[in-house]
């Protein structure tokens, strides 16, 4: 590990226990003109869930002590009641299709947190997976905290334990065999981030609103990545915020996000022309084993500052 890296790692890597709520809560009280703190969950059919998790932030982090100033859902097409759940549960829910309707939606969560963007106001925004379980409000204030106390922190990651079903630190197969090596490999300043594929961040919408997205599963990576190189390493951190239950993909969704990050990874490497591959996949059938073959997502959005509804909505 690079030393940079090691020092990085004893100045920019906390606890959620470092910044108590009440203390955080206390000094955004002291000072009215402190950023303002929007919280956005992507959700797809996430009905089981969902509602824990905005009632725990409502609660927490909006009614107890003031953290939180803004709660979003953003849904991208549920079938089930995911929407229904988290609007009763106390959420503001929009559906991705009616934000920038001018630029027809594409499949992909990233696709999902760029639009976020649009329909909220806060100077922080904290990304929240909507599958998690046992959810607590430490994940949002923990992220959140050094954002509101620290001025030259941009971009916060959360880091946690992963178990697998009954078994601990098994979680985050992809992180450990595709992300990581190309992290330690290509962006060596980013090895000290123990979940870089995490869907638990928090950043400075002014950082954001400079930053390309990713459409789908590479979103993650993209954004880490591109926030390294625009804004630097001391800018970046992470926060230990427990154990991080949600649930698991199979082995060809996992086939599927892992190529998606290797196209996100090597497009950032080579900044050339760009084939929109493929990944071949193989089920049983009847009569053998069929190939099915799916389209990797690499298509990006660009910044949000570049899209002129967003610079008229900021101007006005």
């Amino acid at each position: 590990m690079l030393e940079e890296v090691e020092r990085w790692l004893t100045r920019r890597s906390w606890s959620a226990a470092d910044r108590p709520i009440e203390r955080l809560a206390a000094a955004r009280a002291r000072d009215p003109h402190r950023a303002g703190v929007s919280v956005v969950l992507p959700a797809l059919n996430e009905e089981s869930t969902v509602g824990a998790i905005v009632a725990e932030i409502r609660r927490e982090l909006m009614e107890k002590v003031r953290l939180v100033d803004e709660l979003v859902v953003i849904d991208s097409g549920s079938t089930d009641a995911t929407a229904e759940v988290a609007r009763r549960a106390g959420a503001r829910v929009v559906h991705r299709d009616a934000i920038l309707p001018s630029l027809p939606a594409v499949p992909g969560k990233g696709e999902v947190l760029w639009r976020s963007l649009l329909v909220t106001s806060g100077e922080i925004v904290c990304f929240i997976d909507a599958d998690l379980r046992d959810f607590s409000a430490d994940f949002v204030s923990g992220i959140v905290g050094p954002l509101l106390t620290d001025p030259e922190v941009e971009f916060v990651k959360a880091m946690y334990d992963r178990p697998l079903g009954d078994t601990a630190g098994q979680g985050g197969r992809v992180t450990e065999l595709v992300a990581r090596p190309l992290l330690n490999l290509h962006w060596p300043q980013l090895a000290g981030f123990v979940q870089p594929l995490g869907g638990e961040y928090a950043v400075r919408r002014s950082l954001l609103e400079r930053l390309p997205f990713p459409v789908g599963y590479g979103v993650e990576l993209g954004l880490l990545v591109d926030a390294l190189h625009t804004v630097g390493l001391d800018a970046l951190a992470q926060v230990d915020v427990g154990v991080r239950k949600h649930r698991h993909q199979d082995g060809q969704a996992l086939g599927r996000m892992a190529a998606a990050i290797y196209r996100t990874a090597q497009l950032r490497l080579s900044r050339g022309h760009l084939v929109r591959p493929s990944i071949t996949q193989f089920e049983r059938g009847a009569d053998g084993f069929v190939p099915r073959t799916h389209a990797v997502d690499t298509q990006e959005r660009p910044p949000m500052r570049e899209i002129a509804e967003y610079a008229s909505r900021h101007a006005a």
